[in-house]
This record gives structure tokens, C-alpha cells and sequence, in this order.
């Protein structure tokens, strides 16, 4: 059973949501403050954490900043509405989605299913679990990343746009594109998610050694991964 940590001080809407969530088969924690919630991921391992952004003692950016250090389990921000600037910093400091309230619960479930997917190992045994170009590698199995010999610190998201990149070299893939292939949504007005998740990815990337770029961002059109 998929184990989900939620982190929300609002305790009734919590409840509400650990059950609805449970009725879908996951099995759900709950804690109602960031020390809390901190010690939890610390203690236990969880799937993916649902984490709220305005709590006491620690908020959700505070949360994040210090799981990031060395942990990648993925995570879904839950996020003010109208409120974009926690939107884009939380996307910066390597959340994997965010989720402006109030929401449903469908579509919060429609966002879970969609971040632990992109954490699932292939089903079939006919797909090729390793995939390289150039000096990078990626093992879909145990969704690891290599560069130059070096094990890249990936979140989920980032794991899986880069895969998604280069499996398309030399090809324009638009936002759109990505964010339903990566992202599984459809893309929606004045959305960064992708921008921010690709500016992450840039960051980890080491230099190609004959300083070539790896991605070309085509204004207006999208972005390409470069197949020399």
C-alpha cells in the first residue's frame, strides 16, 4: 500500500482528506506542524508527502529546504490560492507539484497518481530499463541518473523530464508537451512549473567537457535537448 505523509495544521481538513485518501487505498499519516512533520519523513518511509505551505514552527518552504538536503521523496505542495510566488519558490527549492486551495478531492488524487507515476519502475520487461546519450545514463528501474560517472541528485520530476528530454534529441518538445508527458496536466495560462523544473534541472547538470549546451530554450516554441 502506497504510504503517504500528510503535513497540514488545519487538523479537520486533514482528517477529511486522510480519509477520502484512505478509501483509495493509501495509507495516510498525518502530523500538524513542520517539527513534526520533519521528524516523521525522518523517522519512517514515506512515498510522497503532501505538505502545506502556512504552518507553525516550521512552515512548508522551512520543511522542504531541509528534506531536500538529502532526501528525495517526492512532494505535492499545498498552496494558497491566487498565491504564485509560493507556487514558483516551492517549485525552485524542489517540489515535485503544488496544489492551490481549496481543492477537490479528485483533483487532489488526480495529482498524487500523477507524481508517483513518474516514480514507477517499467512494467515491462521489453522496455529498456537503461538509457544513455551521450555522457549522461538513466535507469529507469531504480530511477537513478548518472553524468560523467557522477550520481545526479534528482527529484522525481526532474528524473523524468530529463528522460523525457533525451528521449527526444534534436526535437522541439513544447511546454505543453512536457507538462502533459512529465507533469500529467495539461498545461494552463501563466503556469512555470516546467520553467522552474527545467532551471533546477540546468543547475545539476554538470558541463558538457566541450562546453557545448545540453538544453536550447527556442523562445516561443519550447525547449530541445541538443543530439551533439
Amino acid at each position: 500500500m502506497t504510504k503517504l505523509l500528510l503535513i497540514d495544521d488545519d487538523k479537520e481538513l486533514a482528517e477529511l482528506l486522510a480519509e477520502f485518501l484512505s478509501l483509495e487505498d493509501f495509507d495516510v499519516d498525518m502530523v500538524h506542524d513542520g517539527e513534526a512533520g520533519l521528524a516523521a519523513i525522518r523517522s519512517s518511509q514515506y512515498d510522497m508527502v503532501l505538505l502545506d505551505v502556512m504552518m507553525p514552527k516550521l512552515n512548508g518552504f522551512e520543511v522542504l529546504k531541509k528534506l531536500r538536503v538529502d532526501n528525495s521523496t517526492p512532494v505535492l505542495m499545498l498552496t494558497a490560492k491566487g498565491d504564485e510566488i509560493d507556487r514558483v519558490l516551492g517549485l525552485e527549492m524542489g517540489a515535485d507539484d503544488y496544489l492551490p486551495k481549496p481543492f477537490s478531492e479528485r483533483e487532489l488524487l488526480a495529482r498524487i497518481r500523477a507524481v508517483l507515476r513518474r516514480i514507477e519502475p517499467p512494467t515491462s520487461t521489453k522496455k529498456t530499463e537503461l538509457l544513455t546519450h551521450l555522457d549522461i545514463e538513466i535507469n529507469s528501474r531504480t530511477q537513478e541518473a548518472w553524468c560523467q560517472s557522477i550520481l545526479l541528485d534528482l527529484t522525481s520530476t526532474e528524473l523524468m523530464l530529463l528522460e523525457t528530454l533525451i528521449s527526444s534529441p534534436g526535437t522541439i518538445l513544447t511546454k505543453a508537451d512536457l507538462s502533459e508527458q512529465v507533469l500529467g496536466k495539461k498545461l494552463t495560462p501563466f503556469d512555470r512549473s516546467i520553467d522552474m523544473h527545467l532551471s533546477n534541472l540546468r543547475k545539476k547538470l554538470p558541463e558538457r567537457k566541450d562546453e557545448k549546451m545540453r538544453i536550447r530554450t527556442l523562445r516561443g516554441r519550447g525547449y530541445m535537448w541538443l543530439d551533439t
